[in-house]
């Protein structure tokens, strides 16, 4: 047994032991913690072993955390850890760059820059220098037929790719979804460029591309969003298909008729009638008629002579045997849904005449080119009685709950509506003594106004059509029909304000037919004046009796013409193609046309839409804005045109072949007189007597 002095000295020496072995234990750890933390690593080192649990009681009985040694098999555990986060991160890093290389070849394919899949970018440029093709297109050539591969191969075949929305039996094929196609014509054969020429000869459009593109081909659902959604009586009237063709082109035609087949609700319609205004080509004889035989409910009709468009298209409404009457061009594609939209508003109301939007195909490429409903156009039409677009004015946007409702339109373009087979004989069709085309559109649109009907075009309904830059068919000479249509409306319709017509060509009307029939039927439909047309319908077209002067510009001055001395007038065409081009001086010929100009209330000198601009550089046309400024011209008294932002006034060059601003003198060369006036005109009393003397 220990003595109690021995235990006493041992329990002390215990104690010893264990302070020192404590102070020992807390030196080391603080002394690691310092060293960690110059590293900048105390912190990840503190919160890793908190995370295991390594914690130690202090000797106030908090816990702090203490530095120990690793577990080995907590740092395999690490490891395997970190390498997977690396190889999840290079997963995601992967599958990101996948994506934004779809989503890159989705916007070239749109764009029309898609590189094949057989291609490289490396050997991208070499390939299209080699072709002579500006695009490649982005095809797998295993999967289209052998004539697109052929083209494709020889760097003839350039699709420019639109977005696909329908289901295309071959989605690979030419001019799919809406493509447009360029050929690289110095690249083709010798025969294969004679087909291309004679194409554009006989069609004024590229019939090479056509004669490559399926009958059938998709087309995108070009439709608005809220038009897809839109709902429909599940009662619709059936429609007659009426299409009108001369020597058309064989696939144009046929795509035109399978269009209407394939996008069209099969009970919708009855029957499409083909009425041939006696054609001459050998593809439209025999051929036609059994390929026709095949297709259900299209009918072939042949005329016994060439009769033109608008008599064609009587025989087409004399056979027709559905309610609602649609007429349409032979080189036309309708897409999905233009067919209801149109007979829903017929259904509403008999006496709607009904347009669909009409969307362009290219003429050189069959390109589908299409617009949204935000920028809708009307009819409307000039002096001059051609028809024209506008904008749609603020007063239907106003009168209208929805932008893709259906729009009032003053005038239509003719090509393709549709109406009540009723309605269209109770306005009496149309007038027979107009002759081919031209005119006729005008004409039935002021009836329909001003005999209670309404024109509207219906927004959710496209149907795409080719605009030839030319007609390529040959009429008798010496008669231009398009003046004599357009006289016989004027006498009917236009009441007297056909006058302002007439002065375009010196009131020269010459033989128009008779037209007391179409006057009877007027007074038995008891239909509006044509002053309530444009107050009414029409209220933004510029009426030239409200002008302070009208007709030609003619300088005091000679101007110098081939080195000859003649009378000098202002001139220059005010279409599309004049905008921003000089203003010419021409010697005077008083035929109208291009040396026709109206001085407006408002300073304008104009003609229709087009307005004489000057804004520093020369004299040009330029689009009437009706806002004043570089349109603004001032008549004087002393007979001079003077701009007003400028004060400059309108001359002859001094070489007399020219027109320049320059600053008011009063020169001969500054002089200008119009040939016809207002009494109430500064100025003008005096031109008028100059006139009259002349």
């Amino acid at each position: 047994m220990m003595p109690k002095k021995q235990k006493s000295l041992l329990l002390k020496l215990s104690v010893v032991v264990a302070l020192l072995w404590l102070a020992f234990v807390l030196f080391i750890g603080n002394d690691s913690a310092l060293s960690d933390d110059r590293y900048g690593r105390n912190e990840h080192v503190q919160s890793h072993h908190a995370s295991w649990g390594n914690d130690l009681h202090a000797l106030d009985g908090s816990r702090q955390p203490v530095i120990a040694r690793p577990d080995p098999d907590r740092l395999r555990f690490e490891a395997a850890m970190r390498k997977d986060a690396e190889e999840e991160a290079k997963r995601r890093e992967n599958e990101e760059l996948e994506k934004q290389r779809l989503e890159e070849e989705r916007r070239r394919r749109i764009q029309g820059r898609a590189v094949p899949p057989f291609m490289n970018m490396q050997n991208f440029e070499s390939v299209k220098k080699s072709t002579n093709a500006t695009i490649v297109n982005g095809v797998d050539l295993s999967a289209v037929d052998d004539s697109t591969r052929r083209l494709i191969e020889k760097g003839l075949l350039v699709p420019k790719w639109n977005l696909e929305k329908e289901v295309a039996a071959n989605p690979n094929g030419t001019g799919e979804f809406g493509v447009g196609v360029i050929i690289v014509k110095e690249n083709l054969s010798a025969i294969e460029r004679k087909e291309f020429d004679d194409g554009w000869q006989h069609n004024a459009f590229n019939q090479y591309i056509s004669d490559r593109v399926s009958l059938h081909r998709a087309l995108p659902d070009v439709r608005d969003a809220e038009c897809k959604t839109r709902q429909y009586r599940e009662k619709l009237p059936q429609a007659s298909v009426i299409i009108i063709f001369h020597n058309e082109a064989w696939t144009v035609l046929l795509r035109t008729v399978h269009s209407v087949l394939d996008r069209s609700p099969p009970h919708l319609i009855k029957e499409v009638i083909l009425v041939d205004d006696f054609s001459d080509f050998d593809h439209l004889k025999t051929r036609l008629e059994e390929y026709v035989a095949k297709l259900e409910k299209v009918r072939l009709v042949r005329g016994k002579k060439r009769e033109g468009l608008i008599r064609a298209r009587l025989l087409g409404a004399s056979v027709a045997s559905a309610e609602v009457l649609i007429f349409l061009d032979s080189h036309c594609e309708c897409t999905k849904g233009w067919l209801e939209p149109m007979l829903d508003r017929i259904a509403e109301n008999r006496s709607n005449v009904v347009a669909p939007i009409i969307d362009v195909l290219d003429d050189e490429t069959l390109k589908y080119q299409y617009s949204s409903a935000y920028s809708t156009s009307v009819g409307g039409f000039d002096w001059n009685l051609q028809f024209n677009w506008h904008p749609v004015p603020d007063r239907e946007k106003k009168r209208r709950k929805s932008m893709v409702d259906p729009v009032w339109s003053p005038t239509m373009a003719g090509g393709l509506f549709g109406i009540s087979r009723e309605y269209f004989e109770y306005l009496g069709t149309y007038d027979p003594g107009m002759d081919i085309w031209g005119g006729e559109n005008l004409e039935l649109s002021f009836r329909i106004w001003m005999c209670g009907g309404v024109l509207e075009i219906v927004v959710c309904s496209h149907v795409g059509h080719i605009f030839r830059k030319r007609s390529p068919y040959k009429w008798r000479t010496g008669v231009n029909v398009v003046k004599k249509n357009s006289i016989r409306l004027a006498e009917v319709w236009m009441d007297g304000y056909g006058k302002y017509y007439y002065e375009r060509f010196n009131n020269d009307l010459g033989d128009y037919g008779d037209i007391t029939a179409r006057k009877q039927l007027r007074e038995k439909l008891q239909c509006k004046s044509f002053d309530w047309y444009l107050k009414t319908v029409f209220p933004e077209l510029f009426i030239p009796g409200d002008a302070l002067a009208s007709g030609e510009i003619r300088n005091k001055a000679p101007g110098s013409f081939n080195g000859n001395q003649q009378p000098a007038c202002v001139d220059s065409a005010v279409d599309k193609n004049a905008n921003n081009k000089p203003v010419k001086l021409w010697p005077c010929h008083n035929q109208g046309g291009n040396q026709y100009w109206m001085f407006s209330k408002d300073g304008e000198i104009r003609r229709d839409e087009g307005c004489i601009d000057y804004a520093g550089q020369f004299v040009m046309i330029y689009p009437c804005h009706g806002m004043k400024g570089n349109q603004e011209w001032i008549y004087g008294q002393d007979n001079t045109l003077r701009h007003k932002n400028t004060n400059l006034c309108l001359q002859i060059s001094d070489d007399g072949t020219k027109l320049e601003m320059k600053p008011c003198t009063g020169i001969d060369r500054q002089i200008w007189y119009w040939r016809r006036k207002t009494e109430t005109t500064p100025g003008l009393q005096k031109t008028s007597l100059i006139a009259k003397a002349r």
